[in-house]
């Protein structure tokens, strides 16, 4: 039986701080034909998310840790090469959660057929997967938004925070962004439609400014950074605001545990919600999703922004570009051919 190369990334050792390039691997490993009821796979895109950075931790999670010298893995997308199982064809579309690999065999179980003439299969890594669907659950079910209700939405450039800002859009929001370059809050302003947007990295006092922008409070903060942006958030906040808590990126990477927001006691005096949500929690919400996002794509009413690296060796220093601002929406590793386009 024929044998097929694959190169993969593996976590060399477990990065404390900022991860560095030399906390992963590159390795080839050998892939033999599949199985009776497998299928081969070959992978043409990958995703890379902040969330990652917790498996490459030791310890306790609502996600196991990646496991030392074998390959990591997450989102991607991958076109059948050899079929020995009856739901899938050679040829079929297929979204896994085996990436940061160039092939990889399944028996069919975690993969999920899609359809190239709906939208471009990456589509299905962004707006229309699991990036889609935090933006959706979070922002409509956690935040429970209100037409004329005030949003403030921190990494509002970003994957999941620019789907939350064009949804709140169309539930009749006022939508207020932060971002952290000149480029990045033009595309929210101009191409995103939101109402204003604030580039964190060149205000000295976040709270006066979006107290200068949001004259009237806010209603719902969607939380993607933490730090400063919480705090800034928290003061400028509308008795029985709702903050709907995604993650903390600034603090993905620190090596002790960091003093909560200062002014937190505001939850209690404004009678605020802070609640925090995973999206897998939220699985049964996919066919609504799924129906409600397809349509605002068709209509034009969701843009979205890629930042693609090429090659499967470029893996580690486009997640690691993720804690230094590099990506602009979402990040996506390009790791084989796309006959699609």
């Amino acid at each position: 039986m024929a044998q097929f190369t694959s190169r993969e990334i593996r976590l060399k050792k477990r990065p404390v701080g900022m991860p560095s390039e030399d906390d992963f691997e590159l390795v080839e490993a050998k892939i033999p034909e599949p199985g009776k009821g497998e299928v081969l796979i070959r992978n043409i895109y990958m995703s890379v998310d902040p969330y990652m950075r917790g498996r490459m931790n030791e310890g306790k999670s609502y996600f196991p840790a990646f496991e030392l010298y074998k390959p990591l893995e997450g989102g991607c997308v991958g076109q059948v090469v050899i079929s020995r199982n009856d739901n899938f064809q050679r040829g079929d579309y297929a979204l896994g959660m085996k990436g940061w690999r160039e092939y990889y065999i399944s028996d069919g179980s975690g993969l999920t057929k899609i359809d190239p003439a709906v939208a471009p299969v990456h589509t299905y890594l962004g707006p229309l997967g699991m990036t889609g669907l935090t933006a959706y659950v979070g922002f409509l079910d956690i935040g429970m938004p209100r037409e004329g209700d005030i949003v403030f939405v921190s990494a509002a450039s970003g994957a999941v925070g620019s789907i939350v800002s064009q949804i709140a859009k169309i539930k009749g929001c006022r939508v207020v962004g932060s971002a952290g370059s000149d480029e990045k809050i033009s595309w929210l302003l101009k191409t995103a439609g939101i109402d204003a947007a604030v580039n964190y990295k060149k205000v000295g006092d976040l709270t006066a400014e979006l107290a200068g922008l949001c004259p009237e409070g806010i209603d719902i903060y969607f939380e993607n950074v933490g730090g400063k942006h919480l705090e800034a958030a928290l003061d400028n906040m509308r008795s029985l605001g709702r903050i709907v808590l995604c993650g903390m990126i600034s603090m993905y990477n620190a090596t002790q545990r960091e003093p909560g927001p200062s002014n937190l006691f505001l939850a209690v005096t404004r009678s605020l919600t802070l609640r925090g949500f995973l999206v897998l929690d939220h699985m049964d919400k996919l066919a609504r999703f799924s129906s409600d996002m397809g349509r605002w794509i068709r209509e034009g009413r969701i843009k979205w922004k890629e930042t693609v690296v090429e090659g499967i060796e470029s893996a580690p220093k486009a997640f690691i570009g993720l804690f230094e601002g590099e990506n602009f929406g979402k990040m996506l590793v390009k790791v084989g051919p796309d006959p699609g386009r």
